[in-house]
């Protein structure tokens, strides 16, 4: 539900792909006729969740399960097929291009590959100042100079290095850049779509100590896509887990990790790495990952859980509040079994 203190509010979001292709990609010959059918990604299934300010929300889940979908639809690079989302308290998925222009400043992306995220034609001066003159059309050239300066120093890139372009840096670098060109515009609420994954631990550090230095200096907000569970657990004020297009738990950061719910997250922490701990710890999973192209009836996990009954074939199961404020969408938890 639509929180009035949130920041961001999600409810309901759904987006699919169509990947069916042309009209000849389309037909099958099927019982001695031409039958037409379409293929569909169905990326994000009626997630919801609130992001209160100041607040770190971590997404995690295998690959494949919609968090870079739900990243881009929450910004709206992606329309949302159906459901709803709240800036602060004016909705902004059913807004054009033009209406949505006011918002683009609050809210910034960085993205997982900073070089192609980043023109290989535009030097670094060029890449920041083109966002901070569109949105500051009154803004004259020592503005510009000294705001490219500031934010340079602010992520630990040389002021002297603006002429230089893409290919002449490192990829911790490149990804600074890209934090960089988000903060011009000074956003409150940024996206991170796994930001630290293609770079050497080292660097990773650095990165996510830069993303947490501008966290407290500025009052940021962060939506933190990432399937490094360990970075989750040192970045992000809650977390939510994703399972083919639908969030099955929702937590604060230190509950999730020490008491998770749902059979699936079990599953995800008890794959971490951990010195000295028991092979018998890790669990599991039966079956395969289903596609989500032709996804399972009822719970979507219930193929690969161990604790699946009949219900959980048959029914979709909602996301229930526990009393701890942990959120859990499993019918064995509602029914008291887990």
């Amino acid at each position: 539900m639509k929180t009035d203190n949130a920041l961001l509010t999600v409810r309901n979001l759904v987006k699919h792909f169509d990947i069916s292709g042309g009209l000849l990609e389309q037909l099958s010959w099927e019982n001695w006729r031409i039958v037409r059918r379409k293929t569909t990604v169905k990326a994000v299934n009626d997630v919801s969740f609130t992001i209160m300010p100041g607040e770190i929300l971590g997404v995690v889940g295998e690959s494949g399960c919609g968090k870079s979908t739900l990243a881009r639809a929450v910004l709206g690079l992606y329309p949302p097929d159906s459901g709803e989302i709240f800036y602060q308290n004016s909705r902004i998925d059913n807004l054009t291009s033009r209406q949505m222009l006011p918002f683009r400043k609050k809210m910034q992306m960085i993205f997982q590959d900073p070089y192609a995220s980043l023109n290989p034609r535009m030097t670094v001066k060029r890449t920041l100042e083109e966002p901070f003159l569109f949105h500051n059309k009154s803004a004259t050239s020592r503005d510009v100079t000294d705001k490219v300066e500031e934010i340079m120093q602010q992520v630990g890139v040389e002021p002297s290095w603006a002429t230089r372009y893409p290919h002449e840096f490192s990829g911790g670098q490149r990804q600074r850049i890209s934090i960089a060109r988000a903060l011009m515009v000074d956003p409150d609420f940024i996206v991170a779509d796994e930001p630290v994954s293609a770079l050497d631990v080292s660097i990773q550090a650095q990165i996510l100590n830069l993303l947490m230095e501008a966290q407290e200096k500025r009052g940021l907000t962060y939506l933190f896509i990432t399937h490094d569970l360990s970075v989750v657990e040192h970045f992000s004020t809650r977390v939510a887990v994703m399972y083919l297009g639908r969030v099955c738990e929702l937590a604060a950061t230190r509950e999730l990790y020490e008491s998770p719910r749902h059979p699936y997250t079990q599953a995800l922490l008890s794959a971490i790495p951990e010195l000295g701990r028991q092979k018998a710890k890790h669990i599991k999973l039966k079956g395969e990952v289903p596609t989500p192209i032709y996804l399972p009836t009822g719970c979507v996990f219930h193929g690969r859980c161990l604790y699946a009954n009949e219900r959980c074939i048959r029914e979709i199961p909602k996301l229930i509040r526990l009393k701890s404020g942990a959120q859990v969408a499993c019918h064995g938890v509602e029914e008291g079994r887990l």
